[in-house]
């Protein structure tokens, strides 16, 4: 037996800001890397895609660029967004013809528009899939995180990715109250770059702030003070420059992202209706998504709204596992609703 088998095979597709991870029933994740490309400057030709041209992120030579096709949760860069799905898919596919009967579900933000939302089923379309449809990330993340979305009963999940927030209240299969903000992971890295220039002079990229981040960012006051030094351009001499920072600095810096994903999450709480509000009580915030790996941030969310908060443990999977999986689950919940029909007819 090869890789798939049968007629049909259904992939879940996390197609993020900053990582794209693709699910395949039965094989679980199968791919997870940077959603960067690298071309030539001028012919578009692909160089890099993934981890690779990651690597290459402002570190390029004249003849070629490292970009990001998708910005805040949407596609910023169609040719681009449609060669690396396609980079993705050629890895993990046969090259012969079970190629064109690939159905994909794509999760997406909620605060897309039509048009965005098009843009991304013809972007996987051009790829090679058969047939794409797509699914909210929070109800993707809610069904990849094994929560019961199917019951008479409320359950939040709060999804932080790279791009966009959501805040969804599910019950009965749906979504009852949603909330998202284009804010997620970069944006807390753009606050860190922001603070070290502002208050240190010091200008540095992307990567050296999303390593402060992870290292030592949190967003509720530790016992330990860690510290970190990092390198970049003196913003007044233009020479390179060493700097040690500490952990209450990238706390402060990560004040004002933090601080909106808190509010959303208020918001929603407060759209929801009383019943539902009592079971998310019970049932506690399920945290999903790279961003919710942030060190403190379920404990300052639980302080902050009252309500239990759990950090599920594959956070960074849950989308694209759900996206995947959601192709039996509806299926399984409309035949079980089948009984219903000759009272419609």
């Amino acid at each position: 037996m090869g890789l798939f088998s049968g007629f049909t095979t259904d992939i879940g597709v996390d197609l993020g800001t900053c990582n794209t991870l693709i699910y395949v029933k039965g094989k679980g994740i199968v791919i997870n890397e940077p959603s960067v490309v690298a071309v030539e400057r001028g012919t578009n030709r692909v160089v890099a895609v993934g981890a690779e041209a990651k690597r290459m992120l402002w570190k390029t030579p004249g003849d070629i660029i490292a970009i990001r096709p998708l910005a805040d949760g949407v596609i910023a860069d169609m040719d681009s967004t449609e060669k690396m799905i396609r980079y993705f898919i050629s890895k993990i596919m046969p090259r012969h013809g079970l190629f064109r009967s690939m159905r994909m579900k794509i999760g997406i933000p909620s605060c897309i528009t039509e048009v965005e939302r098009r843009a991304v089923q013809e972007a996987a379309l051009k790829a090679g899939a058969k047939e794409v449809q797509v699914i909210e990330e929070s109800l993707a993340a809610a069904i990849g995180a094994q929560i019961p979305i199917h019951e008479p009963a409320g359950h939040m999940v709060c999804d932080i990715g790279g791009g966009t927030t959501e805040v969804s209240v599910i019950s009965l299969g749906g979504m009852v109250v949603t909330s998202a903000i284009r804010l997620g992971g970069d944006e807390f890295d753009e606050a860190v770059i922001k603070h070290v220039r502002s208050v240190h002079n010091l200008i540095i990229g992307q990567q050296t702030a999303e390593r402060l981040k992870i290292e030592i960012g949190n967003a509720t006051p530790d016992k330990n003070i860690e510290k970190m030094e990092i390198k970049g351009t003196d913003a007044i001499t233009g020479l390179p420059r060493r700097l040690e920072i500490d952990s209450v600095e990238v706390r402060e810096a990560l004040k004002d992202p933090i601080t909106q994903i808190v509010d959303s999450i208020k918001r929603t709480l407060g759209k929801t209706p009383p019943e539902l509000a009592a079971d998310i009580f019970t049932h506690g915030i399920v945290m999903t998504g790279g961003g919710s790996l942030l060190k403190g941030l379920p404990k300052l969310i639980s302080k902050e709204t009252g309500v239990p908060v759990i950090l599920v443990e594959n956070s960074l999977e849950c989308v694209a596992i759900g996206a995947g999986q959601a192709f039996d689950l509806f299926k399984g919940m409309s035949s079980d609703r089948s009984i219903y029909d000759n009272l419609n007819n």
